[in-house]
């Protein structure tokens, strides 16, 4: 079977999902996942494993975990979700996306596992788009004999396909609202959903800010017996607002003598909570026996690169890629904007999918643009302009309504002037989207 040829296969599952006139019955539960991993002869249980959930910062910090264990001669795996340009990004080996080829032969294996069991009954329907995905990586992972696969959460941690893994670390990041029609309407409902990655005896690296989301997670730890490594006793956290603090550069220095130097492409001050969660992680793993040195950890996190977030793509005029997609992120995002943007002109460029909290996010970012516009990206789940306009167009000083995203970044090009500053957000399908034209429109000064 072809590399398109799968994924045209894999998106179509995707698409079922998500037209909003093809409401298909999903059972949110493990019992599929459990029983394709079964029939492929458990490809999750042949090597190591490092699992993360969180609302904010999972991806960043897997970028980095997976980024200090290549620095330290580990074979690796990253698995992430989702992707920005090509399915492949969501399955990394030492770094790299996976060849077509590889991601091919995978599929066709899981693809006909998936055949011979709905034949004999035994799947109550086809796996899901994510389900399909994770079984793709896992047969991989198995195949490349890696030393280490820093596993993502695709969402939640409970019920999530990732959670059939037996890890040898766990991290959970921050945690805020998002996904609520799934997770639930409160931070301690959340939470419960994203501590149901922690497993008996395994330790459990920490990094959740929130007092409700934190003492769920603790009390989840305890009744599994799993070891419990907490940022907060390690760091001194900032007050910021409500997300309730943040770990700064500048503290860690003053109290450990350490100083984690990030990645330019890892801008922002809320990835140095990400590089301590990946840090505190990497340090588990070598009182294990893992060959992972405090400059292994240095020189990882300096040199992890993790796409469409806060991705300048060019100098003069500014131009910003960014993947911000709830609210939490949007406030980070505002913040950025105050402290490193203050009083140059905005030309924001917005999309979201319809399950986001658009007026949250917009009451945060139209009043700091000088002139936002609105677009859609080919996604079954984006808001149409109209809709975007409607909910948000009273929050800009000034409004455009630009159904393609390539005509909506041309026209904020056009606009800027040397000194200002084009930004993308809203949503990582609208920042994947538009990563080509923007490389091929800008060049980075």
């Amino acid at each position: 079977m072809s590399y398109q040829h799968a994924v045209t296969y894999l998106l179509q599952l995707g698409r079922e999902l998500a037209a909003p006139r093809q409401p298909r019955v999903q059972k949110f539960d493990l019992e599929n996942i459990r029983t394709l991993t079964t029939f492929l002869g458990h490809p999750e249980r042949r090597f190591p494993v490092v699992h993360i959930a969180g609302t904010n910062g999972k991806g960043s910090t897997a970028a980095m975990l997976e980024s200090i264990l290549r620095t330290a001669g580990l074979r690796t795996g990253l698995y992430t979700s989702p992707h920005l340009e090509r399915i492949n990004e969501r399955i990394a080996l030492n770094g790299e996306p996976v060849d077509d080829r590889v991601f091919a032969a995978a599929f066709e294996r899981v693809h006909q596992a998936i055949e011979t069991l709905l034949a004999r009954g035994e799947l109550a329907a086809h796996p899901t788009f994510f389900e399909c995905l994770t079984g793709i990586a896992f047969s991989i992972f198995a195949d490349a004999c890696l030393d280490c696969a820093v596993i993502e959460v695709g969402m939640g941690g409970r019920l999530d396909a990732t959670n059939v893994v037996q890890p040898d670390v766990c991290i959970i990041t921050e945690i805020d609202f998002d996904h609520e029609a799934y997770l639930g309407h409160s931070i301690e409902a959340i939470a419960g959903e994203k501590a149901g990655i922690i497993k008996p005896g395994v330790p459990v690296v920490v990094a959740a800010s929130r007092p409700e989301a934190r003492a769920v997670i603790f009390e989840r730890a305890a009744v599994v017996r799993a070891p419990v490594v907490d940022l907060a006793a390690a760091y001194r956290v900032e007050e910021q607002g409500q997300q309730g603090g943040c770990y700064t550069a500048e503290a860690v220095e003053r109290e450990t003598g350490e100083r984690l130097r990030l990645a330019p492409a890892l801008a922002g001050h809320w990835q140095v909570h990400n590089a301590l969660a990946a840090a505190a992680a990497a340090r588990v793993l070598a009182r294990r026996g893992w060959p992972v040195s405090a400059e292994h950890i240095a020189t990882g996190v300096a040199q992890a690169r993790w796409p469409a977030r806060l991705e300048r793509m060019s100098q003069r005029p500014l131009v910003y890629l960014d993947g911000t997609h709830n609210t939490a992120g949007a406030r980070e995002l505002a913040r950025f904007w105050d402290e490193h943007l203050a009083g140059r002109r905005i030309l924001l460029i917005f999309a979201a999918l319809r399950d986001k909290p658009v007026d949250e996010m917009a009451g945060l970012l139209f009043p700091r643009a000088a002139r936002v516009l609105l677009t859609q990206p080919a996604q079954p789940r984006a808001l149409t302009v109209e809709t975007l306009a409607e909910l948000t167009a009273h929050l800009a000083p000034a409004c455009e309504l630009i159904p393609e995203p390539a005509d909506a970044l041309r026209r904020a090009l056009a606009l800027a002037g040397p000194e200002d500053v084009v930004f993308v957000t809203g949503s990582l399908y609208l920042a994947g989207q538009l990563r080509p034209l923007a490389r091929a429109l800008c060049a980075v000064g």
